[in-house]
């Protein structure tokens, strides 16, 4: 069971959350009598019959994946601050410290499959996809082959959940590495359709990305600590994403500075210097120009979103 954590939830980027105020909830992962730890596959249907206060309608994160089949209804599910359109053969990846805010009850229903970050042990190519922060969120499937493939490693998954002698953790978890290996194979709308194009340029720089991200935005200083030059590392990100290497760090950036000001309830000043602007109007600029709402507009607007019915923003 989604079971709601205190109001700051928990959130990737490794760094304390302010004392008191008012953030977006999170969830943590609790489902009710399941046979195996860090695992579940229920449908939409029951989950919303499980949470009945609206807080799935309004904006919140959790700190386990979910990825969701949709199998009946059309509506919309927004997934860190995009609205995805929902329809049979939609697949959809919500990872930990994501935003999300779902449908109301009765628009969709599908599969749901949730899991901790540390159950997809089986392989490392798992672990890493698991661990993805620029992965897509959604696929438009339709009635392809893929759709199928991935209808029967779902329903694979559900018949060992759902094993009457007992599932094995070990066969879930094979089964959850070949799903997702599964899902890296789908193509990357707007992106190259092999997402591992950049080879281990890319994969470098991504790991490396994601632990500097907040002391430095320069690709001169991810070309030093790597060994390569700017023109490599652009050429792996181009290949990788079809966006230059800047693009790319600014990218991770943004969505980080979109977290924080949603998430927490520290300064615009303070989010700045958490995220390496040694100005908080350098900061402001830079996020206007990425986004083109200015971090005071932004966090008004996810406060009302998040804010529950009938209550005054």
């Amino acid at each position: 069971m989604w079971s709601e954590t205190d109001r700051r939830g928990s959130d990737r980027s490794h760094a304390p959350e302010p004392a008191g105020g008012e953030a977006i909830p999170g969830f943590s992962f609790n489902p009710p009598n399941a046979p195996v730890p860090g695992i579940e596959i229920t449908d939409l249907v029951a989950l919303h019959r499980r949470v009945v206060d609206g807080s799935l309608q309004r904006v919140h994160r959790a700190d386990f994946h979910s990825l969701t089949l949709i199998t009946q209804g059309s509506a919309e599910h927004t997934v860190d601050f995009v609205a995805y359109p929902c329809r049979p053969g939609t697949l959809l990846w919500v990872r930990p410290g994501q935003v999300q805010r779902f449908a109301g009850p009765g628009r969709m229903n599908g599969t749901h499959l949730l899991f901790t970050p540390a159950f997809p042990e089986a392989t490392a190519a798992a672990s890493r996809l698991a661990d993805d922060w620029s992965a897509p969120s959604c696929w438009q499937l339709g009635t392809s082959s893929d759709y199928a493939t991935i209808c029967a490693l779902l329903a694979r998954l559900h018949a060992e959940y759902r094993r009457p002698d007992g599932a094995s953790r070990e066969i879930l978890s094979l089964l959850l590495a070949a799903l997702l290996l599964h899902i890296d194979r789908l193509p990357r709308h707007g992106a190259p359709a092999d997402p591992h194009a950049g080879g281990e340029v890319y994969a470098r720089f991504h790991a490396e990305l994601e632990r500097s991200y907040a002391t430095t935005r320069r690709a001169e200083d991810y070309a030093d600590r790597l060994g390569y030059t700017v023109k490599t590392l652009t050429r792996a990100c181009q290949a990788a994403t079809g966006r230059s290497v800047k693009h790319v760090i600014d990218t991770r950036v943004t969505l980080q500075a979109q977290r924080l000001l949603a998430h927490t309830d520290e300064s615009v000043a303070t989010i700045a210097r958490r995220l390496g602007f040694s100005e908080a109007t350098n900061f402001g600029k830079f996020f206007t120009r990425h986004t083109g709402v200015s971090p005071g507009d932004f966090r008004r607007a996810q406060q009302a979103i998040a804010a529950p019915p009938g209550e005054d923003n």
